[in-house]
């Protein structure tokens, strides 16, 4: 015997109508974390550049070579010798601003500047061991430490 089914397979309506629902659900939860996660990726783009430059700037205080008086510092880091220039010992930071690709943009505020790197120098240097605490901010325009968008801050010990 065969026996007919009068039921038909398939969906109805109204499962249709809630299975677009939960996936609409899903899909607006999915795209209210997009503005987060773009802010998290621009915020981390940004501080791996800090490090970066802060590479550099300890790179470059590791390379400087003192100068013996009288003479001219031929390298590319006479700012960075600020406290070993052979006169009085000076507490003032240098302030170097670099561009969004971490070129240096020297110590003079431009339009294409984006980061701020303050590099203070810690007592005295001595004959071997110099000490330095440098610290890199974005906003550059921004001279309040606690109103930047963020920061990196490194201490270090320059041996020479």
């Amino acid at each position: 015997m065969n026996y007919q089914s009068s039921h038909k397979d398939g969906f109805s309506l109204i499962e249709v109508a809630l299975a677009i629902g939960v996936a609409v659900f899903c899909l607006l939860a999915v795209l209210g974390l997009m503005p987060v996660g773009m802010k998290n990726q621009q915020s981390a783009i940004a501080e791996t550049q800090a490090n970066t430059i802060i590479s550099q700037l300890v790179g470059k205080l590791r390379a400087a070579v003192r100068v013996p008086p009288g003479q001219s510092d031929q390298s590319d880091s006479k700012w960075l010798l600020h406290p070993h220039n052979g006169g009085a010992w000076d507490a003032t930071p240098d302030i170097l601003y670099f561009n969004i690709q971490g070129n240096s943009e020297g110590s003079t505020l431009t339009a294409a500047s984006v980061y701020r790197a303050t590099i203070q120098y810690i007592f005295p240097p001595t004959d071997t061991t110099s000490l330095a605490d440098i610290t890199v901010t974005w906003p550059a325009a921004q001279t309040d430490p606690t109103k930047v968008a963020g920061s990196v801050e490194t201490f270090v010990a320059i041996n020479r």
